[in-house]
């Protein structure tokens, strides 16, 4: 049996997305390391699995994906199981985990991103952040939060009652923001940071979190 296979680095969003997917099925992968530093993504044969030279890229058996949403979204469709499914079945209610995966990437994690450049990257690099930029992300951060407030006031996660692939793709973002001062922005919202604290503790992120710690320690 082919064995499945996660190209990707442990310090890209993206690939930790995929993994905490993986982990949430219970399944067996290799986790190859891509050294982005070393821009091995850009170089042959990465860029054959990957045309963009971004990571991750999950190879199973002979089906090789790249986009972690997409990998996430079609593996939750193949390895869904009764009672632990990450998508629905029934088509309307899949569109409604589809806008909110959609609003992850277009709302949520942009800004969060550059909140986590300036207050994270850039600190521990010796570097100052960019007050201007911080307060715009935080700003515009702000407003999607309080979305979710509202969201969280009619469902326990975003899509729905049942814990999605749209909670999953928010975790690591949410890991990091919650190491910076921004974490202020999901604390202040009672449900917010209620859906964060639940999620981040799922056993299936703690093993990612422990890949990754073993990987830097």
């Amino acid at each position: 049996m082919a064995v499945r296979k996660v190209y990707g680095s442990l310090d890209s969003p993206a690939t930790l997305k995929v993994l905490a997917c993986l982990f949430e099925h219970h399944l067996d992968f290799e986790f190859v390391p891509v050294d982005i530093s070393a821009s091995d993504n850009r170089k042959k044969p990465f860029l054959n699995m990957s045309p963009f030279g971004q990571v991750p890229v999950f190879e199973d058996g002979g089906y090789t994906q790249f986009e972690s949403r997409a990998i996430v979204r079609s593996m939750g469709h193949q390895y869904g199981k009764k009672g632990e499914e990450l998508v629905f079945w029934n088509s309307q209610k899949q569109a409604v985990v589809s806008n909110w995966i959609d609003v992850e990437d277009h709302k949520f994690e942009p800004p969060a991103l550059e909140l986590i450049s300036e207050l994270l990257t850039k600190p521990g690099n010796g570097l100052a952040p960019d007050l201007a930029v911080v307060a715009k992300a935080e700003a515009q951060l702000a407003k999607v939060l309080d979305v979710y407030e509202a969201r969280l006031a009619e469902f326990k996660y975003l899509a729905a009652d049942n814990y999605t692939i749209a909670d999953v793709l928010h975790l690591p973002n949410l890991q990091a923001l919650m190491e910076t001062p921004a974490k202020k922005l999901i604390e202040s919202r009672a449900r917010v940071s209620a859906w964060c604290s639940d999620i981040l503790a799922r056993p299936a992120w703690a093993k990612v979190v422990e890949m990754k710690l073993k990987a830097h320690a």
